[in-house]
Formats: structure tokens, C-alpha cells, sequence
């Protein structure tokens, strides 16, 4: 277990950053606690993206991740990344660049137009792997204040951080169990359900799938009657936080499962407070007793479709013909006033 303060460089991508900037918050809130020094580079770009942009094509995607390696290799300090997809960009791109000395020269001649040159010497590290390798799970069990004891935590790995596993190097991509281990550090309790390694179904180009994949996933963690799911992709935590939602409009069935990224999970046992975490951001919501052990999740209620038909708005009350008669100490009043009026006149 490492005691002393480790520096490293900050590759935060582009989703979190521009869509989940909670999940940077808890970042940055909860590793200072770890012994963890943050060093920002600029001039980061996106990886870029390991899927879309990759397939379109290969020769951009592979320079523009070297050029951001580069950056790295200038301050002479490792990456960590925080998103599994920048993470198998920058590592798949390191492995091909290493593998294959002729496209490492062609990459070299392009960079070489903006004034860099890739050398291979910065590592690239999913947050995860620091948290266990470096910093150690005993310490971090160590910086755990409130404990989440009670929690139910349903994990679920992702595609991008375990495979290809010959590349990637973080954990068995069948029997995964990193994750498992950190959330356990928490005093939370991690959940085994059916279908804990099953893609997202993000990446898949197809009508149907990704929202039967979903289901699938979903239903695998409401069996389980987990309290919350616990992801560490950005990407999965869009496709089951919105994507609750989405599934809530085509299918009869309404899922009501929080999402969590581990960091925010992270805070909260360090002592921080459910919205400093930013756990009021998300789309599905839990009660925040839930984090202490407390109420299950509570969701607010299905909004019921609009029929189409205008409400119609309440009739005002028609006058009765009736009319209103005064008290009458207040009509004898007014007689004895016009009375002495007239005696008035007269004289």
C-alpha cells in the first residue's frame, strides 16, 4: 500500500467533462483523500472515440490518440483516464503503435507537422487500476468515514474496460472482480446478477437490440433487488440513466433503478453529501436515505400520457336572479338619513 503522494497526469476525455461534470467533481473531490496529485496538461483533445470515429477511419484515429500520448510523454508522467472507452482508444492505440514500427513512422511523419513525435514512453491507466495497484485497496477502505453499509450495489463491468484483455490488462474480462472489490472497501455490499458482463448495447447499429439488450440488463439487476447499479463507463451510465426513460415509453414496463458512478459512491463514504456528489443530477433518483443504509429507492412516479383532450377549465357561476337583501338595521339607517334630508328641505 502505497503511503506516499502520487503524481499523475488527468486525461479526462470529453463526455464527462461536457455532459457528466459530476462525476469530475467526485473525482477531484475524493483522490486528493487517497494521497493522488492531479496534474492537469493542456492541450488534450478527445481520444477520440473507439468505436464511431475508429471505423471511419483508422489512420486520424491513430494520430490523433498518439498526439495526445505525446503530451503525456513532455511532462514525463503516466495518464489516468476516467472513461472506459478513452481508455481502450489510448491503450489500443499504444499497443498497435508498439506492435508495428512501420505505422509508428507514419504517424510520427504526420505528427510531425504540428511538432511532436510519439515515443511510447507514458503508460495509460484506467482510474480503476490506480485505485487498486497503486494505491491500494486497504487505503482506500482507509479513507472511508461513513460507511454504506446496507447498500446493494448491482456492478456492471462494460465492454471497454476489460477487453480485448490482452491489451487492456485490467482484470478477467469473464470473472471480473475490481470493481467488486473497491465497492466492497466501501462497506457496500456488491451484488452478483445474471448479467453483470453484458454489453450496454451503446454500440450497437441496430433498431431493436440495444433497447432489448437494455431490458435484459436491467431486468438481471431488479431480480437482484439491488438498491443501485454501480458503472464506471460514462457511456453505460447514459444508456441506463436516460435510457430508463426512453424504455419507460415503448414497453409496458417501468424501471426504477438508480445509477451510480463509482466515484460518486467513493464520496459519499468519505462523508460528502449526496448532492455534492451530484446524485441530484441523474435522471432516475433515489431517496438519499438510500446512501446511509435507509429507504429504498424511491422514484418519483410515472408521468401519465397527455390525452391528447384540453382539460376543461371550471364554468363560472351564473348569477341566481335572485336579489341580495340587506340587514336591516342597515336599510333603517339609511331611511332616518333620507328622512332628515327632507325635513331639511321643507323648512
Amino acid at each position: 500500500m502505497a503511503e506516499d503522494t502520487l503524481k499523475i497526469a488527468f486525461f479526462p476525455g470529453c463526455l464527462i467533462p461536457v455532459k457528466y461534470p459530476q462525476f469530475e467533481v467526485a473525482i477531484r473531490k475524493t483522490l486528493p483523500n487517497l494521497g493522488v496529485e492531479i496534474v492537469d496538461l493542456e492541450g488534450l483533445t478527445c481520444c477520440p472515440d473507439p468505436i464511431y470515429f475508429k471505423s471511419t477511419n483508422k489512420l486520424d484515429w491513430l494520430t490523433i490518440a498518439a498526439r495526445n500520448l505525446t503530451i503525456a510523454e513532455e511532462a514525463e508522467l503516466d495518464f489516468f483516464t476516467i472513461c472506459s472507452g478513452c481508455t481502450a482508444t489510448l491503450s489500443e492505440a499504444k499497443d498497435h503503435l508498439q506492435s508495428d514500427p512501420q505505422l509508428a513512422e507514419r504517424i510520427n511523419k504526420r505528427l510531425a507537422k504540428v511538432g511532436r513525435e510519439y515515443k511510447g514512453t507514458s503508460k495509460v491507466r484506467h482510474i480503476v487500476t490506480v485505485l487498486r495497484d497503486s494505491i491500494g485497496i486497504e487505503r482506500v477502505a482507509e479513507s472511508v468515514k461513513e460507511p454504506l453499509t446496507g447498500l446493494n450495489v448491482a456492478i456492471h463491468y462494460g465492454c471497454h474496460l476489460l477487453k480485448p484483455s490482452h491489451i487492456m490488462h485490467v482484470d478477467d474480462p469473464d470473472y471480473p472482480h475490481v470493481l467488486d472489490d473497491l465497492v466492497s472497501a466501501l462497506g457496500a455490499t456488491p451484488v452478483v446478477h445474471r448479467e453483470r458482463i453484458l454489453c450496454c448495447g451503446k454500440a450497437c447499429k441496430d433498431e431493436t437490440m440495444p433497447a432489448d439488450m437494455m431490458f435484459d440488463l436491467l431486468s438481471s439487476v431488479e431480480e437482484v433487488s439491488a438498491d443501485c447499479m454501480g458503472v464506471i463507463c460514462p457511456s453505460c451510465f447514459n444508456e441506463f440513466d436516460l435510457g430508463q426513460i426512453m424504455l419507460a415509453r415503448e414497453r409496458e414496463h417501468t424501471f426504477q433503478i438508480p445509477i451510480t458512478y463509482f466515484f460518486q459512491l467513493l464520496g459519499l463514504a468519505q462523508g460528502f453529501t449526496p448532492r455534492e456528489m451530484g446524485l441530484d443530477r441523474h435522471k432516475i433518483r433515489a431517496d438519499p436515505r438510500i446512501w446511509r443504509g435507509g429507504a429504498k429507492a424511491e422514484v418519483p412516479a410515472k408521468p401519465k400520457k397527455a390525452s391528447g383532450k384540453r382539460e376543461a377549465e371550471p364554468k363560472p357561476k351564473k348569477p341566481s336572479g335572485k336579489r341580495k337583501v340587506k340587514p336591516k338595521a342597515e336599510v333603517g339607517a339609511k331611511a332616518k338619513k333620507a328622512a332628515g334630508k327632507k325635513g331639511k328641505g321643507k323648512k
